[in-house]
């Protein structure tokens, strides 16, 4: 049994509850998505809950410190108060793991990672969040003395990433999101745990006609170099559509982007339901 964190308020988590009208006592779910990847979750209109709603295991939200809270939003954080990291995110998903022994979703044991996309200072930013992680440190994936002990949330840092802190520090609940272009030079084990780029970066395919022999090769060299590493590679910005996404698969990318949670869960699953 997890040790519930501190400020816990059981009055709270009920609202929270009756506010977005899901079961999340069990949060079973007959499917998980390795390669979705919720973008922007705190837009939609139930935010995590969507996204786990359709099995999706990779989430993000935009984090701004904000009057030295960590207010969830996509551009301005100044009339959003109540929409803390805490609030819509690490409180939920801790009565998850307590609910499921010790699993975000019932029976699935792999971690669900967390993306949290720093848009203010970095440095700063790390400092608030630190403290607000700590409270929830039994159910976080963490690096402790060059070990590395996976848990049922793991968090990934992008956006202003403090990678310098990351990278010195002995101790630490988080993870960095590499850029995939970089990865070549990334000579520190266990600080990313992923690596990203922007679709048009790499690509300039948009799933008409055949993609060049070229522009698949830089990918797939990309995606290599990563793996070796043991980052999941992301592309974000890609184009919504089903042939980009069957393609890029292909080439070994892990995660995509998507907006369209009920749309690429489908394709997702049909996906793998003709390779059975």
């Amino acid at each position: 049994m997890l040790i519930p964190p501190f400020n816990f308020h059981p009055a709270k988590a009920i609202l929270i509850g009756l506010f977005f009208l899901l079961p999340l006592v069990s949060n079973a779910q007959s499917i998980t998505l390795a390669n979705g990847f919720a973008h922007n979750d705190y837009r939609h209109k139930r935010p995590l809950f969507d996204a786990e709603n359709n099995g999706y295991t990779h989430i993000e939200a935009d984090v701004f410190l904000h009057d030295n809270r960590l207010v969830i939003a996509h551009i301005n954080p100044y009339f959003k108060r109540n929409r803390t990291l805490e609030n819509l995110y690490l409180l939920p998903l801790f009565e998850q793991v307590q609910a499921n022994s010790g699993s975000v979703y019932e029976g699935h044991r792999e971690p669900v990672t967390l993306m949290i996309d720093i848009k203010t200072n970095a440095k700063k930013t790390y400092e608030a969040l630190q403290n607000v992680l700590e409270k929830y440190r039994p159910m976080l994936s963490s690096y402790d003395d060059g070990v590395v002990t996976t848990r049922a949330v793991t968090i990934v840092l992008s956006g202003h990433k403090p990678y310098d802190d990351v990278k010195a520090a002995k101790n630490r609940l988080v993870f960095i999101d590499e850029d995939l272009r970089k990865v070549a030079r990334d000579t520190v084990a266990n600080v990313a745990r992923m690596a990203s780029c922007k679709y048009s970066k790499l690509l300039k395919w948009r799933g008409i006609g055949n993609i060049s022999v070229g522009e698949r090769q830089r990918l797939m060299n990309y995606v290599h170099m990563a793996h070796k590493n043991g980052d999941k590679v992301r592309l974000w910005a890609s184009p919504e559509n089903k042939i980009v996404w069957n393609e890029i698969l292909s080439c070994g990318v892990d995660l995509i982007n998507t907006d369209k949670l009920t749309t690429l869960k489908d394709f997702l699953v049909e996906r793998s339901a003709e390779s059975k």
